[in-house]
C-alpha cells in the first residue's frame, strides 16, 4: 500500500500502523506520524462495513487523543473497486477448486438490539453481499449473507453461519464455499472460525466439503482498492 500511494502521488507519503486493540496502538501510529511533521492525517479503518463498535470507536478514539486534522473513511461496503477485488478473489479460487452448490457471504455479526438502536451495519453488510453476488451473476438460492462470531446469551444478527451450514447440510447440499468479505486480512475468525470449527460443524452435520476463499489480504484488486480510497481523501 505504502509504495502504491507513492507512485499514484509523486512522493513518500508518511504511513503508519496502528491498532485499536494491539500493538502497534493507535498512539504510537500518532507518535510515529508526528515525528514525520504529518498535520493532516487521512484514516483508513481496515472494517469495509462501518458499525460504531468497530470504525466509529476508532474515530472517536482518534479524537480523543487530540490528533492533527481527520480525513476518516468511514466505510466502503460499496465502493466498486472494493467489490471488484471480492469477485476477482472469488472467481480465481472457483477457477482453481471448482465451484460449490452454495456461496455464503459471512460477515461478523453484532447483537440485534444494536442494530435495531440504528447501527447501520447489517445494511451495509447486505449491500456488499448483494452486489457480490451481481458481480459473480449469482442467482437467489445460490448465495446467502450470515453471520458469525457470535458469544453471549443476547440474539444477535441472522441467520448465524454455524446454523445455516447444518441446515444447508440437511438439506442435501453437500459443497459449500465461504467468504468473509469483511475481513480485509485472514485472521482466527477466518482461518480458525470458518475454515476449521464451521468446516467440522458441516462435515458431522451431513456435508461433504466447505472450501474456505481466503481474504483479499495482499491481492493486487485488494491494495489498488484501498490506494483509490485514500487518493479520494488526499485530494479533498
Amino acid at each position: 500500500l505504502s509504495k502504491q500511494l507513492d507512485i499514484r502521488v509523486g512522493r513518500k507519503v508518511p504511513l503508519a500502523l496502528g491498532m485499536r486493540y494491539g500493538t502497534p496502538s493507535l498512539p504510537e501510529a500518532l507518535i510515529e506520524l508526528a515525528a514525520e511533521g504529518v498535520t493532516r492525517i487521512v484514516v483508513l479503518p481496515l472494517y469495509p462495513q462501518y458499525a460504531r463498535a468497530t470504525v466509529g470507536s476508532t474515530v472517536t478514539r482518534l479524537k480523543q487523543l487530540s490528533t492533527p486534522t481527520l480525513a476518516c473513511i468511514e466505510g466502503y461496503c460499496n465502493h466498486p473497486a472494493y467489490i471488484n477485488a471480492l469477485a476477482s478473489n472469488v472467481r480465481d479460487h472457483w477457477e482453481k477448486h471448482g465451484r460449490g452448490q452454495m456461496l455464503l457471504i459471512s460477515v461478523q455479526g453484532i447483537p440485534r438490539q444494536v442494530a435495531l438502536k440504528g447501527d447501520t451495519y447489517a445494511d451495509q453488510c447486505a449491500e456488499t453481499a448483494r452486489l457480490l453476488a451481481a458481480q459473480l451473476k449469482l442467482h437467489t438460492g445460490e448465495w446467502q449473507l450470515t453471520f458469525q462470531s457470535r458469544f453471549g446469551k443476547a440474539e444477535w444478527l441472522q441467520p448465524y453461519t454455524d446454523i445455516k451450514l447444518q441446515d444447508l447440510a440437511a438439506a442435501g447440499v453437500k459443497t459449500v464455499d465461504v467468504v468473509c468479505p469483511g475481513f480485509a486480512a485472514d485472521c482466527l475468525e477466518t482461518l480458525e472460525e470458518i475454515a476449521l470449527r464451521y468446516a467440522e460443524t458441516y462435515l458431522e452435520a451431513g456435508g461433504h466439503a466447505l472450501r474456505y476463499i481466503p481474504a483479499l489480504n495482499d491481492r493486487p484488486e485488494h491494495i489498488q482498492a484501498l490506494v483509490e480510497l485514500v487518493m479520494a481523501r488526499l485530494a479533498v
